[in-house]
Parts: C-alpha cells; sequence; structure tokens
C-alpha cells in the first residue's frame, strides 16, 4: 500500500480511536461488534422470512447464510493470508498510541472479516427486498457501518480495513442477490 495511503489510514484510525472516545462509546461499541448482541435480530430475520414468505423465505434464508458463509470463508481463509496486514494493536506505529477497548484478536486485519459478512448480508437483504421496501437498503447499510465502525473504535481494524471489508461484501452480496433472483424470479413480480 502506498506510504500516503498509509499515514492517511492511520490519522483517521487515531481520530476515530482517540479524538471520538467518550464513556458512551466506550460502553456501547464493544457491545455493537459482538454477533451475540445481534443474535436477536438474526433471528427476527429467519423468522420474518419464513412467516412472511414461507418456502421462498426458506429460500431466502440459506441464500442468506451462503451469502455470509462464502463472505466469511474468502475474506478470513484468502485475502487475509495473501494480504498479511496487520492489526492496529500489533501495528509498531500506532499499537504506542492506540487505546485497546477489547483484546487485540488474531489473525490479520485486511479486510475485516465483521465487514464483509455484515455488509454482504446488508447488500443481499437490500437488494432482495429492494422493491418491497425502500427503506432496508439504508437500515442495513447503516447496521453494517456501525457494526465496521466499532472495529476501528476498539482498536481492532484500520479504517481502509473496514472498507475494503465493505466493499468486497457488498459484491458477494449483490452476486448472490442476482443468483437468487435468478432461481426466484416470481419473488420479483
Amino acid at each position: 500500500m502506498p506510504e500516503q495511503l498509509l499515514q492517511f489510514d492511520r490519522h483517521l484510525f487515531h481520530f476515530i480511536n482517540h479524538d471520538m472516545a467518550n464513556a458512551f462509546f466506550d460502553f456501547v461499541m464493544p457491545w455493537l461488534r459482538n454477533a451475540r448482541f445481534w443474535i436477536p435480530l438474526y433471528v427476527f430475520i429467519v423468522v420474518f422470512c419464513i412467516w412472511k414468505f414461507k418456502k421462498t423465505g426458506a429460500i431466502i434464508i440459506i441464500m442468506l447464510a451462503l451469502t455470509a458463509g462464502i463472505a466469511d470463508f474468502t475474506s478470513a481463509s484468502i485475502i487475509k493470508p495473501a494480504i498479511k496486514r496487520v492489526r492496529p494493536c500489533r501495528d509498531p506505529i500506532t499499537a504506542q498510541n492506540d487505546i485497546p477497548r477489547i483484546g487485540c484478536g488474531t489473525g490479520y486485519s485486511f479486510p475485516s472479516t465483521h465487514a464483509t459478512d455484515h455488509f454482504a448480508m446488508a447488500a443481499f437483504l437490500s437488494l432482495v427486498f429492494a422493491r418491497r421496501w425502500r427503506w432496508i437498503w439504508l437500515t442495513s447499510m447503516l447496521w453494517a457501518g456501525l457494526i465496521s465502525f466499532a472495529q476501528v473504535y476498539v482498536s481492532v481494524h484500520f479504517p481502509i480495513d473496514v472498507m475494503g471489508g465493505a466493499l468486497y461484501g457488498m459484491i458477494v452480496g449483490f452476486a448472490m442477490a442476482l443468483l437468487f433472483k435468478k432461481l426466484q424470479p416470481i419473488f420479483y413480480q
């Protein structure tokens, strides 16, 4: 990565991790990035889709799970080992001044798998339900963005890590939504 881009990334990280620091964020952000916190939302999505759309709803849930699984596997097992970017909490320059709010985490940093997974799910749901609920795009992207922001705030990812994860996740989500549309064209009529 070009040095100027790395410097910008570190400065933006410092702004989010230091300058935006406050007691409210210190309490809330670790929760927002924790998958267990979102279990009620995931259960709601499953129950709602099956209740509202029956068999097609079950297919939506299977496709959503595949979307998250593909995004997660390719991000964590293929891209991260190829890029090998260290986390901010392990970066020799950033680690001197970062404010760690949770454990550093293992593995590499780019792309953020949290961002990849959640933006993949957000893009998939947004595109599948765009005609039915126009607000879903904004809501789901804000949800994924909040989780991604929390990853930077707690010091486990640089901003470029979550931006890269968001972009890659949206590509995966878009591709899976197109596949769903091919498999279930009647859903869009």
